[in-house]
């Protein structure tokens, strides 16, 4: 039994080289989705937006977002807009076929709430004061059942009151 646990992430690591290598074989199949794979390639980086201002960045090359996210507990954000970029900062143009999907680690503290689901937004709900993370997917499928093509490090989410007194 003390050899499986080093095994368990080298089996980890095996399936998720299968599940990223998955998307470059669609290129060789004869199929209306030829062009598809190109712009997920062209991903580093995430950008979200608040109210036209940039809240938070991730760089991918060494996985560390610069800001967090902050809401009041009962709260609500306005839309937050999450772009996927190059390696310039710049927008990359993605296919219909390519949804964002959020995970919030604890849910009682804080809630990202799509609009409609997949779309590249949506809102922070505050719950109750603490601190959680958020982590950021682009994924390629049908929304609800593809596979993540770039996934972000965890961003950490600060939920408190603005006044102390």
């Amino acid at each position: 039994m003390r050899h499986f646990q080093p095994k368990l992430p080298l089996a980890l690591l095996s399936a998720g080289l299968l599940v990223l290598s998955a998307c470059g074989d669609s290129a060789t199949e004869p199929d209306d989705h030829d062009d598809d794979d190109d712009h997920a390639e062209e991903v580093e980086g995430v950008t979200l937006t608040l109210s036209g201002q940039t809240i938070a960045t991730y760089d991918g090359d060494d996985g560390a977002w610069t800001g967090e996210l902050e809401v009041e507990p009962g709260e609500e954000t306005a839309h937050i807009s999450v772009q996927f970029v190059d390696h310039n900062g710049q927008a990359v143009a993605l296919d219909n076929d390519y949804y964002l999907e959020v995970e919030v680690e604890d849910e009682s503290v804080a809630e990202f709430e799509q609009d409609t689901p997949g779309e590249f937004g949506g809102h922070l709900h505050g719950g109750m004061e603490g601190d959680t993370e958020i982590t950021f997917s682009l994924m390629h499928g049908a929304v609800g059942s593809g596979h993540a093509d770039f996934v972000t490090a965890p961003l950490h989410v600060h939920v408190h009151e603005h006044d102390d007194g």
